[in-house]
């Protein structure tokens, strides 16, 4: 049954039940207490997406405390039970009892428990707030995992329908939309390498200037200037070990992101480019990406850099087609830079062109979405990538939002639905989608693309089926082995450190790869 949990009960709470409970402010803070370390931050996720302007903070039940019984939430695991009491809105308190009927095991069995309960936990809070998510309790950030494992299963659409509506309380437009991107993902990926090969990313970690919303590893280009020659020769140091790591190995897909790339002058960008052409076999790449991104990043010369170098597909990214809402992100260009550096990048001759844009900005509304698509079809590009924003706690959007509130921003059914259409029309279909902690309206990350225009790393970042080894400050290189297990090794943030220090990211590498 997937851990189908019925019967569920709801149980009038008594005053000495709510004594147990933790000092806080209402509207600023959530204590969680639980009896199960190991799902905490499962719970942290879940009710976060249903109170996405609250702070969560989860705790052990031995550390309950006797206090007023606002703003606290105890989830006790039982054998064959959950128990749930939510205090957080007002003096509305209410207690569920949820039988669960499969057993905590070994294998299998504390999966579907875990799911059972998750579930519970799930309709309680939907019962609690009077409202419903579209992903229904999955909190991870790979939703089209689940329907690619059920399709290696062998089950037919509507077997996996109905176990992603009946497991996870998945709605149908959501469970649809997974399932048709997992299908389009799995013949795509039927042409890579997996234990054979990889995919290579290199991180330029340099912006004109830092976005609002943004929490990325980038610095402002202005004030590295003249150190950026010395990132390069370090990024390069990089390269020569890793094209002699895995000289065995097929290179499939390359992708130059950041950061924006083209924060690099035209002479750096071929520095760059000759380098990673000479130092990797490129005979078997079947993708090679740059984001230049920020259209006040981009010139005719750097284009045509990248151009004579066979990058294959880049991205000119506006995020949105509205100049005051452009300022006020600090994206430092407007909508007319946008389209005239589209304009170049067609001349040069790339002729697969990604155009990402945000729903949720602030203040922006469905007829500001319906204009961006608009303004997005007449340029008519070859792929859309459609961000719901995901608020970060690094950015200075978090900081806003507490000043201004979460009303501020609006991305509705209405407004994805908008950005769907849009990409319809320009005869684009769905091939890859990711969620992010707490995303607006609780939607996803969606990208579109014309047949034949599909990027094919942003479907290996999200399935995790093949090694990707990154180079750069922030970066993270990740090992795939045979089996599926992943290990993971990271290059430190700061620029000046990981200049410094590149000998240790080499070693960091070596040992992960295997080469010690």
């Amino acid at each position: 049954t997937y851990g189908a949990v019925r019967g569920r009960r709801l149980v009038t709470a008594s005053y000495s039940i709510l004594n147990c409970c933790y000092k806080m402010k209402e509207d600023t803070m959530i204590q969680v207490y639980t009896n199960k370390e190991n799902y905490q931050y499962d719970l942290h996720s879940l009710i976060k997406a249903f109170y996405p302007e609250r702070d969560v903070k989860v705790h052990g039940l031995e550390q309950i405390s006797r206090a007023e019984e606002r703003g606290r939430i105890t989830v006790s695991f039982e054998e064959k039970a959950l128990h749930v009491v939510l205090a957080v809105q007002g003096g509305k308190v209410r207690v569920y009892d949820n039988p669960i009927e499969t057993d905590e095991e070994e294998g299998t069995g504390v999966h579907l428990y875990k799911n059972a309960c998750k579930l519970a936990l799930y309709r309680d809070l939907c019962d609690y707030t009077g409202r419903t998510l579209p992903w229904g309790n999955l909190t991870g950030i790979r939703p089209t995992k689940l329907p690619m494992g059920m399709l290696a299963e062998g089950l037919s659409d509507e077997e996996i329908m109905h176990r992603l509506e009946e497991t996870h309380a998945v709605s149908e437009e959501k469970s649809s939309l997974s399932l048709d991107i997992a299908k389009r993902e799995k013949a795509l990926l039927d042409t890579i390498h997996y234990e054979d090969g990889y995919s290579l990313y290199i991180g330029i970690p340099f912006c004109p200037t830092t976005c609002l919303y943004c929490s990325f590893t980038s610095y402002p280009i202005a004030m590295w200037k003249k150190r950026v020659q010395d990132y390069l020769e370090a990024v390069y140091k990089e390269m020569q070990f890793v094209a002699e790591a895995y000289k065995d190995k097929i290179l499939d897909t390359v992708y130059i992101g950041g950061g924006t790339p083209t924060t690099l002058e035209a002479g750096q960008l071929d520095w760059l480019l000759t380098k990673l052409k000479n130092t990797f076999d490129w005979s078997q790449v079947k993708e090679f990406t740059v984001e230049a991104g920020r259209a006040d990043s981009i010139t005719p010369e750097k284009l045509a850099v990248l151009h004579q170098h066979g990058v294959t597909r880049i991205s000119v990214n506006p995020q949105t087609m509205k100049d005051e809402t452009l300022k006020f992100i600090g994206r430092r260009h407007t909508v007319a830079q946008v389209k005239e550096a589209f304009a170049w990048a067609r001349g040069a001759g790339f002729d697969n062109i990604n155009m990402d844009i945000i729903l949720g900005l602030p203040g922006e509304m469905e007829e500001d979405v319906a204009h961006t698509i608009e303004e997005i079809k007449k340029l008519a590009p070859d792929s859309l990538t459609v961000h719901s924003l995901a608020i970060k706690r690094a950015s200075r959007l978090s900081q806003w939002i507490e000043e201004n509130g979460m009303e501020t921003l609006h991305n509705t059914d209405a407004t994805m639905e908008i950005a769907a259409a849009g990409a319809a029309a320009l005869g684009m279909k769905p091939y890859y989608l990711y969620r992010q902690k707490n995303m607006s309206g609780n939607f996803e990350n969606v990208g579109y693309a014309r047949e034949g225009k599909f990027g094919i790393y942003n479907i290996l970042i999200m399935e995790e089926v093949q090694s990707i080894v990154a180079l750069g400050a922030g970066s993270i290189t990740k090992r795939v082995f045979p089996g599926g297990r992943i290990e993971r090794c990271d290059n430190v943030k700061d620029v000046g450190l990981y200049i410094e220090k590149i000998d240790e990211m080499i070693e960091r590498k070596s040992k992960l790869l295997g080469m010690e």
